[in-house]
């Protein structure tokens, strides 16, 4: 089972930054899946950026707002969120997945809270 611990979450205002980071508790050198979902509020969670075999997606919201990177010596990827927005408030989870029938793992969250 991998473990996946996020930090980094907290409320700034609007036009802020915030980096969240996700370390996990194994190598992340050959992991299949890793990166970034949200869930706001009453609403599904989708995904914000992920790293998988064949490169990087960056979900349309996000897309030059928000930057996916890793550590493979220190088993963690990051989150870099610029010029955030209210609409970015929402728990952001760190989920992987080993191989690509493999199961899903998640973190617990982190809140984002974007607010004046």
């Amino acid at each position: 089972q991998v473990q996946l611990v996020e930090s980094g979450g907290g409320l700034v205002q609007p036009g802020g930054s915030l980096r969240l980071s996700c370390a996990a508790s194994e190598s992340i050198f050959s992991i299949n899946t890793m990166g970034w979902y949200r869930q706001a509020p009453g609403k599904q969670r989708d995904m914000v950026a992920i790293f998988t075999s064949s490169g990087t997606t960056v979900a349309n919201s996000v897309e030059g707002r928000f930057t996916i990177s890793r550590d493979n010596a220190k088993n963690t990827v990051y989150l870099q969120m610029n010029s955030l927005k209210p609409e970015d408030t929402a728990i952001y989870y760190c989920k992987a997945r080993r191989s690509v029938y493999g199961p899903d793992y998640w973190g617990q969250g982190t809140q984002v809270t974007v607010s004046s």
